[in-house]
């Protein structure tokens, strides 16, 4: 086969034969970054595995691109390297600066309804696909191609079939599976016109504090590796094919270039200081199937290694994976992760370019980065030659994926089939996924259950879909969405009762677990609510505290005899030993997806009282023993029992009290600050503040006085009546919170109040030493608690220094007023949106 990457080489190098290269001068912005340097966060290529790129060449797109780069503008050049998010974006900016992609964020929709019903998407596809391939302005017409992150599914769709996460699918050990994922995915994809996934996620976890590690298949590199290329097969079809769209498929991008998974302390973005070799043996592994498939795009990592920023390490994303490992497809960064290379900003990063990234993901910063990228070209600070190779590669993954013959999205195969979308062919593939992804822990005889009896569901995770699957699905955060919303899924609870009531037996969802008639078995639903990036990062391996009320369920039903089965539904493993000590016994669906069938195919058997299915998964990492890892394994890698699994006794394990879990996202709770911040009272300036310890108080010199209210527990809000006046009540903390990650996404401050007297105005802030920012909002009276939400981007535009926040939290009122605060924390879940204006 001849070499592409060669073939590649030779065309370009002719092209930009009589052009004059303007080497780039980045000595006043960052130090070097390779070009035989050493250093902290500089990679050796010489010691990473060589693969070949096996897509085959094909000189007639060589020549073709030749030919478009010599035609094409500086301006058009410019916009193929620049992605903008569909919230931020029309067809007319697509046409007016040539833009390359578009990309639909995890909170993004057609008109701004991320819920958009199917129609909506391929009309938005094709608006898109018509406004970049217009030529009345004399350009070429480059069609953009449209990422998505169908991670476990096409789930920002309503309706479509949704996968496990990847955890889940590492719990099965089949790749052949994986494969038919992938396949299903890219059908479903089609559907609605888009081309592009942001998947498969090969992060390997090594700390699952991380808020993404259920987007790795593993812990172990080698179950991740043996994954990789089966998805990406299934997503692309085989590396010769050069037409994608004329199949069934997509374009994959494996992600996240690189060590995403190895951050220390698992902290989102963070930085991994781990040395070069583990850096290439653990988190570089899975990269050499993914090239060996011909895996069109990699998405590079907002993490660091060694303190240096991925997205601006040209020794490992230009030296190491476009060299010595021979990828030869287009490297896209991740949401605006180019500002956080050292001396850039969200607006301006030429670095990025410089160091390998080809397309630009600057979902709401993508006009000035535009911008700025244009003016530099055009002083000559950034290399024509790096322009014109990073288009040269995205020209080459578009005709690979047969974009510019295609037509618009409407016209090609699968496109508006909708039936293909949760089909029963589909559907089924994602129940296999479930019954084989499950792990069994325990089991005290009481599995599997028989058919014809009485059959107690509890917990509040039973009967929602949602619930059972997690982040990424249909929202960003996998909130703010039921049931209505999965049209033809099965929950837990639904997929149990059908199957119990087909062998002549009786299901009854309770949630508290009580009942009118004795239950010959119960299962209990408990676990992890659905989290993304940001909101999952964990302080340690531990539920929240409110989310172990089932563990009291389980406790009274066990008192009068009824035998219990937890099932868990996590993201990762946690330390959960009182269930594992009540339940008879204990099973980890961890997040299944719209197919919750699956758990009863598994879990009840037949008329006989022999499985109808068994347990076949294994854990794909390792299971604490307390809420430390450190503190060593409870169960191993690969652990998880069978039906045919001798009988064992049990020896209870030892329980740790949990009191906090998870300290830098709740700020205000069960009527108490977080631990170690204080709540306040004050007026105007020079007024003294009051800290509320206890209630009844009274602040201001009687002006206002502080009660308990219930909210969720009892005297778990603080009520505050206001007789006139400027009144402020604040969270104040003496070690400032960052919360600038944060603000690069959609993150909230969110707050709960309950308003029995509305003030005359009211706003909402925040700030720190060096800058406070605050919103006016409309504050009305209610008899319900009502969940406030501002961005954190917005309080930063306002002023408030967000990498130093001391007082996180300040409502501001004017006038009388009597209201009650419930809690304060960051999400995304609000009920009322404040304006940011």
């Amino acid at each position: 086969m001849i070499s592409f990457r060669a073939t590649s080489i030779a065309v370009t190098a002719a092209l930009l034969a009589g052009c004059a290269a303007v080497p780039v001068d980045m000595e006043q912005r960052q130090p070097p970054l390779a070009d035989g340097g050493d250093g902290p966060g500089i990679a050796h290529p010489e010691i990473w595995p060589a693969y070949d790129y096996p897509v085959p060449a094909n000189p007639q797109a060589e020549q073709r691109i030749a030919d478009l780069l010599n035609r094409m503008t500086l301006e058009e050049k410019i916009g193929q390297l620049v992605q903008a998010d569909l919230c931020c974006v029309t067809p007319e900016d697509v046409r007016r600066y040539n833009l390359g992609s578009i990309l639909v964020g995890g909170n993004s929709g057609p008109g701004g309804d991320d819920l958009a019903p199917a129609p909506e998407w391929l009309k938005a596809a094709d608006e898109f696909y018509l406004a970049s391939v217009d030529r009345s302005d004399g350009g070429v017409g480059v069609p953009l191609v449209w990422g998505t992150d169908a991670v476990h599914g096409h789930s920002n769709i309503v309706g479509a079939t949704i996968f496990p996460h990847n955890i889940g699918l590492g719990a099965m050990r089949d790749p052949s599976l994986v494969e038919k994922i992938g396949a299903v995915t890219a059908k479903e994809i089609r559907v609605t016109g888009q081309e592009w996934t942001f998947a498969p996620t090969v992060a390997v976890p090594q700390d699952f504090r991380w808020g993404r590690a259920y987007e790795g298949y593993s812990s172990d590199p080698e179950l991740v590796a043996s994954y990789v290329g089966a998805m990406v097969r299934g997503l692309q079809g085989p590396p010769t094919n050069d037409n994608l769209l004329a199949g069934p498929y997509v374009i994959a991008s494996t992600k996240h270039f690189l060590a995403d998974g190895g951050t220390d302390r698992g902290v989102d973005q963070g930085d991994s200081s781990i040395d070069e070799e583990t850096l290439r043996d653990i988190h570089g592994l899975p990269y050499g199937p993914a090239i060996g498939e011909g895996v069109a795009t990699v998405m590079v990592s907002f993490s660091s290694w060694q303190g240096r920023k991925m997205t601006g390490n040209r020794s490992l994303v230009t030296d190491v994976l476009k060299d010595r490992m021979d990828f030869g497809g287009f490297v896209v960064s991740d949401w605006n992760a180019h500002g956080q290379v050292e001396g850039c900003t969200n607006e301006s990063c030429p670095e990025a370019l410089t160091a390998g990234i080809d397309m630009y993901m600057a979902p709401d910063t993508w006009k000035p980065i535009y911008e700025d990228l244009l003016a530099r070209a055009r002083s000559g600070e950034v290399s024509m030659e790096r322009i014109d190779e990073a288009v040269a590669r995205i020209l080459r993954v578009k005709m690979r994926l047969g974009l510019f013959e295609a037509g618009k999205p409407s016209d090609r195969p699968l496109s508006g089939e909708y039936d293909l979308l949760g089909a029963p062919e589909h559907r089924e593939v994602a129940r296999q996924a479930v019954r084989q992804s499950m792990v069994l822990l325990k089991n005290q005889g009481v599995l599997p259950l028989r058919p014809g009896g009485r059959l107690l569901v509890a917990g509040d995770g039973a009967d929602d879909i949602a619930r059972q699957s997690g982040g990424w699905t249909l929202s960003w955060q996998g909130t703010g969405i039921d049931n209505s919303d999965f049209p033809g899924a099965t929950s837990i609870f639904s997929g149990l009762k059908q199957t119990v009531e087909a062998g002549g037996g009786t299901a009854q969802l309770s949630p508290d677990g009580s009942f009118s008639e004795r239950p010959d078995a119960a299962i209990v639903v408990f676990g992890e609510k659905p989290y993304a990036e940001f909101q999952g990062d964990r302080a340690t391996l531990a539920l929240d505290p409110e989310l172990t009320a089932p563990y009291e369920t389980m406790r009274k039903l066990k008192a009068q005899g009824i035998p219990v089965v937890a099932l868990m539904l996590t993201g990762r493993p946690l330390y959960v030993n009182p269930a594992l000590n009540m339940a008879d016994a204990f099973v980890v669906a961890w997040l299944p997806g719209s197919e919750g069938g699956g758990v009863a195919d598994v879990l009840v058997g037949n008329a006989a009282g022999q499985p109808r299915h068994g347990f076949t998964g294994k854990l794909p990492a390792a299971w604490p023993q307390t809420p430390a890892m450190e503190d060593g394994v409870l169960f191993p890698f690969g652990y998880g029992l069978t039906y045919g699994t001798a009988a064992q006794g049990w020896t209870p394990l030892p329980e740790i009290a949990v009191t906090e879990t998870s300290d830098t996202r709740s700020w205000f709770t069960a009527g108490s600050p977080a631990s170690g911040w204080s709540l306040l009272v004050g007026g105007e300036e020079g007024d003294v503040q009051t800290r509320v310890t206890t209630v009844p108080a009274e602040a201001l010199r009687g002006r206002v006085r502080v009660t308990a209210t219930d909210y969720l527990v009892q005297e778990g809000g603080r009520r505050f009546t206001i007789a006139d006046g400027d009144t402020s009540v604040l969270l104040r903390n003496f070690e400032p919170v960052n919360v600038d990650r944060e603000t690069n996404g959609d993150v909230k401050l969110l707050f709960t109040l309950r308003v029995w007297d509305a003030p005359d105005s009211a706003s909402i802030g925040a700030g720190g030493e060096s800058g406070r920012g605050a919103v006016s909002f409309d504050m009305q009276q209610s008899s319900e608690w009502r969940r406030y939400g501002i961005p954190l981007k917005c309080l930063r535009a306002q002023g408030a220094d967000v990498t130093e926040l001391t007082l996180p939290f300040i409502l501001r009122t004017q006038g009388t007023a009597d209201y009650a605060l419930g809690e304060v924390r960051l999400g995304t879940d609000a009920e009322v949106d404040v304006p940011c204006s």
